[in-house]
């Protein structure tokens, strides 16, 4: 359909278009030039469209019809707009790419988090907690914009306020998305965080802390007084198994296998991403036992009010112990307390890697080792001597104790 276009012609035209589809009405004055009327709303729309010198045809808004106080205004315009695109300019793809160049930080966040398929939940959560927390006020600002200076100065800031740790974890996240967007914009500049590279980088003194030997009685003893049965049971869970924190804090029933003994994570809920078969100690099965008898509903074996369902960060209840004890110990402290006392018991290398759930080592021979869930159980049974033995636990009076405790 094609008419000189005035503004009287264009007031005829009824929007919504009776047959609810969109229609084109070109200007008999100027090729190319049109108005769009929409099938839905009364929007009318001034437009151009044309074939581009590579042979695509584009169709570029001048702008909606009430923006134009004069129809020829649109048309000097629509003019303009049509003589770019004949010269292969193309404001569509212009304009796409600008808004690629000016990709804020919480856009390329998303972007990679998306994109890298291979990334655990637990590592996609990090590397989201570190952004939005610390860098939070570069979220709407475009990547490009953020300098050397600026990442150096934050570092700074981040560092002392939270802790180099923090900053090290925020800048890190930064690093791999911008290498991710660089991969994707080689329009970007190089990345900034590569001003830290060598000695700009905070170094953190390794963490050797564990409940030593002498320590474990009162230890022990002050865990067994928590108040909370839930936080108790979960934090002797974590010393006699040397499970990390998310492990044992999202273990199902479902996992546990009471007839063969055997507790059992799939790889996707370890943080090594291989599947664990730990066999239970004497210890381990009485306390399981314990909480099974208590009855509570549902799939966790540490139930609680959270929004998982589970219990979470026990941070309150170590605090506890700490004020009772004077011994401030964290989760992986306990992980590392286990891996101490089981060194200690002259078990081999490959024994201790499989209890723990550690790769094994890179050479010939332990390529063809594998250890199975009862070559384990006798080693994992030594630890639990061990360890009760140093807690001062009556091995008779385990079971009785455990199974009382969680009533």
């Amino acid at each position: 359909m094609a008419m000189k276009l005035t503004k009287a012609a264009i007031e005829k035209l009824k929007a919504p278009h009776p047959g609810g589809k969109q229609v084109l009405v070109w200007d008999t004055e100027l090729k190319g030039f049109g108005v769009l009327i929409s099938g839905k709303t009364n929007a009318r729309t001034y437009v151009v469209q044309r074939r581009m010198p590579d042979g695509r045809t584009r169709r570029v808004t001048v702008g909606a019809v009430p923006e134009f106080e004069k129809v020829e205004d649109a048309r000097r315009k629509a003019g303009r707009l049509l003589g770019e695109l004949r010269a292969g300019h193309d404001p569509k793809a212009e304009k796409k790419k600008a808004q690629e160049r000016n990709k804020t930080l919480g856009i390329w966040l998303e972007a990679y988090l998306k994109g890298k398929k291979s990334l655990r939940t637990r590592s996609a959560e990090n590397y989201r907690h570190a952004i939005e927390r610390h860098l939070a006020v570069w979220a709407d600002r475009p990547l490009r914009e953020i300098s050397p200076d600026m990442v150096e100065a934050k570092y700074e800031a981040i560092g002392k306020a939270a802790g180099p740790a923090a900053a090290n974890n925020a800048m890190r996240a930064l690093r791999a998305i911008w290498n991710h967007a660089l991969d994707r914009d080689d329009t970007l500049p190089a990345n900034p965080v590569r001003r830290l590279k060598g000695d700009g980088w905070f170094k953190l003194a390794p963490r050797e802390r564990s409940v030593r030997s002498d320590e474990l009685p009162a230890f022990y003893a002050a865990v067994d007084a928590l108040p909370s049965r839930t936080a108790r049971d979960y934090l002797l869970l974590l010393l006699f198994t040397g499970l990390r924190r998310r492990e044992a804090a999202g273990l199902r029933w479902d996992d546990v296998d009471f007839a063969l003994q055997v507790i059992r994570l799939p790889a996707a809920r370890t943080k090594a991403d291989r599947k664990l078969d730990l066999p239970m100690s004497t210890f381990v099965r009485d306390l399981l036992v314990a909480r099974r008898a208590i009855g509570i509903e549902g799939p966790w074996v540490f139930s609680a009010d959270s929004k998982s369902g589970h219990i979470e960060e026990p941070k309150f209840h170590l605090g506890l112990v700490a004020k009772a004890t004077g011994i401030g110990v964290s989760v992986h402290d306990l992980r590392r307390s286990f891996l101490t006392v089981a060194d200690s018991t002259d078990m081999s290398p490959l024994a201790l890697q499989g209890l723990v759930n550690h790769a094994l080592r890179k050479d010939v021979t332990s390529n063809y080792v594998q250890m199975s869930v009862d070559r384990l159980r006798e080693p994992a049974q030594r630890v639990c001597d061990r360890l009760m033995k140093l807690c001062e636990i009556e091995a008779t009076q385990g079971a009785v104790k455990l199974e009382t405790a969680a009533q």
